[in-house]
């Protein structure tokens, strides 16, 4: 698979890092980069785009914006210092929302989503396959395991990781965001304020889902996914 790329960001720093980026993947081509939504637009207008790496917070239009006035927009990957926008990104069906300042292992998984597993992007980076997420926490990062999270809970701008054998670790973070950084095939949100580990999931009606003895609400928003896990589980 070979993807034409439009960078769009106006932040220097953030456009040398993303080409660099970029260039590491032979599956993509970078056909340009523009510092506005209205530049972008000009290139959409006239090139074939397959995927849009876009920044939200620019002057005079959001990339949230420009993506709703396109009538068959490409895939398209935010990229954001705003998590606040985290809601509204996926909501427009986004691959997924990147958080500034994006490392090299968070760029390859986003990317992995649109072109697959298996075309040699764990190779750009040693230990990249690894199954963890790391979070500033208590002045420090900390390493967590995926296969250790029993569930997340949102608590306002915050979220509670549950986990194997550990105290819980509270991180100042969207769970909108990590929902995007997490394999759909591992976890799944039930609820606003929930995301669980699919396989720690004991039992569930259309009302809740059971980790052992521990029940967690369905929202209403959410009820679709008790048909996804019928399919997983049944």
């Amino acid at each position: 698979m070979h993807l034409r790329c439009l960078l769009v960001d106006d932040e220097l720093m953030a456009q040398k890092i993303l080409r660099q980026y970029i260039q590491l993947v032979d599956q993509l081509e970078l056909v340009a980069t523009c510092s506005n939504a209205f530049q972008a637009m000009e290139i959409l207008k006239t090139d074939k785009i397959d995927l849009l790496f876009l920044d939200i917070q620019m002057p005079r239009l959001l990339g949230t914006s420009l993506i709703k006035t396109l009538q068959h927009p490409p895939k398209v990957i935010f990229v954001t210092a705003h998590e606040q926008y985290a809601v509204e990104a996926f909501e427009l069906d986004a691959i997924d929302f990147l958080l500034k300042p994006v490392s090299l292992e968070r760029f390859l998984k986003a990317v992995n989503k649109v072109i697959g597993v298996g075309l040699g992007l764990e190779d750009k980076l040693p230990g990249s396959g690894m199954e963890f997420i790391c979070f500033r926490a208590n002045r420090k990062t900390i390493k967590v395991f995926l296969d250790q999270i029993i569930y997340i809970e949102s608590i306002k701008d915050y979220i509670k990781i549950y986990r194997d054998q550990e105290p819980p670790l509270l991180v100042k973070h969207s769970l909108a965001a990590l929902e995007g950084m997490l394999s759909h095939h591992l976890f799944i949100r039930i609820h606003r304020s929930f995301i669980v580990s699919i396989k720690r999931i004991t039992a569930f009606t259309s009302y809740d889902v059971e980790l052992d003895t521990l029940e967690i609400p369905i929202g209403r928003r959410f009820a679709a996914q008790v048909k996804r896990l019928s399919l997983m589980k049944g």
